[in-house]
């Protein structure tokens, strides 16, 4: 079977405090507060009317700085001592290197967001924004698999740069 190749441009860069991954929180939840900047490209301007009623906005962004996953599905997470299905974990690496982020959108001038809860390296490239919208995104589960019971140390975790 043959390979469909997809391609897709950036709309704008994300711009943070953090200029290299080591130190940085793994999770929006982890960074809480950190501001940051979202500068959409002129041409795409427009698409930030009405965005500021939203309080939370979701960013798709694409993982500049990973190298893909080495020919591993395997990896061993932040959070975790054993290794881990890569679909299985949040970490960079891994086949298509998309990010996604759930951040405060503090305001909008003209082509910049200035947003909170920044877990995103500086200079990364923007694919998308989307509303966060609770009734939409919001779900109540019944399990987190591996991260049971883990999942509260995210406040504390930072990355290593070991899984870009």
């Amino acid at each position: 079977m043959n390979e469909i190749v997809y391609k897709y441009k950036p709309i704008g860069i994300i711009h943070s405090p953090f200029k290299k991954p080591e130190g940085m929180p793994i999770q929006p939840t982890g960074a809480e507060g950190v501001a940051g900047t979202v500068k959409v490209f002129p041409k795409y301007c427009a698409g930030l009317k009405d965005i500021e009623g939203f309080s939370h906005i979701i960013l798709l962004y694409h993982f500049h700085l990973s190298d893909g996953y080495s020919c591993s599905l395997e990896v061993t997470p932040y959070m975790d001592k054993n290794t881990r299905g890569v679909f299985a974990t949040r970490i960079p690496g891994r086949p298509n290197p998309i990010g996604i982020s759930v951040v405060r959108c503090i305001k909008v001038e003209r082509c910049m967001l200035h947003i909170q809860d920044v877990d995103i390296l500086d200079g990364t490239p923007l694919l998308d924004i989307k509303p966060y919208v609770p009734d939409f995104d919001a779900r109540m589960t019944e399990r987190i698999g591996w991260l049971s019971g883990k999942s509260s140390n995210v406040y504390e975790k930072r990355s290593n740069g070991r899984l870009i």
